[in-house]
């Protein structure tokens, strides 16, 4: 996002964050609303760009959304979109990915409250792997063709008790919203999102084989020492890696798996 968006999503958290723990609003419902809100965003151009115009007056602006949802969407909700409409966004994209955004954290934030985010954060990057692994299913989810409905039956055969309703919410809700990049990645986002609500760093790590529960907990101790962070540990397991492990914090990337050494061996031997 350029900075007038990211200052613009800042204060809608805020907002989101000061509704949620004052008005005892259901964060839930707060998500699923602002997932509706987002979804009627990604289907019309001409109301993005209007509570994006820099011309239009803040108090226009949230008068439309006033007339928009006023008297259908909680209390709570609205008060969020009328801080997103008097906020000045860069363009009428990074508005729309702000709202789907503060409907993921409204989500998150119920996952949180009912001590489920370890586990949904944990469902949203197993997710994620397995489209990675299914290519077929990651085209279906993500195809904008698709009807919607279609959709949610294919989410709830493929995922329906396997994952909690919360994290089930959170795929239909990606799902919901394309934004041009694969449904995978839109979870790996959220995943990330899910960790930094504990002020928590990810790594994806990539082994060759299982990792016990005492690796996992020497690596993320090792991780933490290096980066002086807490750090969320995902693991995938990928026989291509050989041996040793990749671990890939934001964009840095530590290869210590015997591919990448074969690789690093071939690339010197070519110099």
């Amino acid at each position: 996002m350029h900075a007038a968006s990211r200052e613009a999503l800042a204060a809608a958290e805020h907002r989101l964050d000061g509704v949620l723990s004052t008005t005892g609003a259901d964060p839930k419902e707060v998500g699923e609303e602002l997932t509706a809100f987002a979804r009627l965003l990604g289907a019309e151009v001409s109301l993005r760009r209007a509570l994006a115009d820099p011309a239009a007056t803040e108090q226009a602006r949230v008068e439309l959304v006033r007339r928009l949802v006023g008297d259908k969407l909680g209390a709570a909700t609205v008060q969020v979109l009328e801080t997103v409409a008097s906020s000045r966004w860069s363009n009428p994209r990074e508005l729309a990915d702000g709202v789907r955004t503060l409907a993921a954290e409204a989500l998150l934030a119920a996952a949180e409250a009912q001590g489920q985010l370890d586990a949904v954060e944990s469902e949203l990057f197993s997710t994620a792997r397995l489209l990675g692994d299914k290519p077929e299913l990651e085209q279906a989810l993500g195809d904008p063709a698709a009807p919607a409905d279609a959709k949610r039956r294919l989410i709830d055969s493929v995922f329906g008790g396997k994952v909690s309703p919360l994290t089930q919410s959170l795929i239909e809700q990606v799902v919901a919203n394309p934004t041009g990049r694969a449904v995978a990645h839109g979870l790996d986002g959220l995943a990330e999102l899910a960790a930094k609500r504990r002020e928590r760093s990810v790594a994806h790590v990539t082994t060759a084989v299982v990792l016990t529960d005492d690796e996992r907990s020497q690596l993320a101790d090792k991780l933490e020492r290096i980066y002086g962070r807490p750090i969320a540990v995902h693991v995938e397991v990928q026989p291509k890696v050989l041996g040793g492990i990749v671990v890939k914090v934001g964009d840095e990337v530590i290869d210590g798996s015997s591919a990448g050494r074969i690789a690093a061996l071939r690339g010197q031997l070519a110099d």
